[in-house]
């Protein structure tokens, strides 16, 4: 079962980064800065968007389905306001705005849990701590401070 997820998944990653860099994903970019040059160059913001929308549930959906297969069961306790805490978590330690940004912020959320959480009941602090140190000095998440720190060496 977690072949078929972490292929699934690395499908979902290989069209997300075709489709940012395809007119259709340049056009979303830039229908986030300004409406009116959105549509000034030909595209209807409204299509737009609702293509985003259709496309950001379809995901949604797919996941939720393999969620629910992993659990055999569902029931509306399980989707509980720390659930999407933890992806808010994912994303902001992985990096915002950046494709594999929430597969880094899941690994390392992951290893914490297992790693400091087998130590001590209070693996919270530490995640906590780290998430405070990404948004204060590293902007773009995990991610970005590799980036960063790449192009400095250069």
């Amino acid at each position: 079962f977690f072949i078929i997820c972490i292929t699934i998944l690395f499908i979902v990653l290989f069209f997300m980064g075709r489709l940012i860099k395809s007119p259709f994903g340049l056009a979303l970019n830039a229908s986030r800065q300004s409406r009116q040059r959105v549509e000034a160059v030909g595209f209807d913001f409204h299509k737009l968007q609702l293509t985003a929308f259709i496309l950001s549930g379809a995901v949604t959906g797919l996941s939720g389905a393999l969620f629910a297969d992993l659990n055999r069961f569902v029931s509306p306790s399980m989707f509980s306001w720390q659930l999407s805490g933890e992806f808010i978590v994912f994303i902001i330690i992985g990096g915002v705005g950046r494709l594999f940004g929430p597969v880094i912020g899941a690994l390392i959320f992951v290893w914490l849990e297992h790693s400091i959480g087998g130590i001590s009941d209070y693996w919270h602090i530490f995640l906590g701590l780290i998430l405070l140190a990404i948004v204060l000095f590293g902007k773009g998440g995990i991610i970005g401070l590799v980036c960063r720190e790449d192009r400095q060496n250069e």
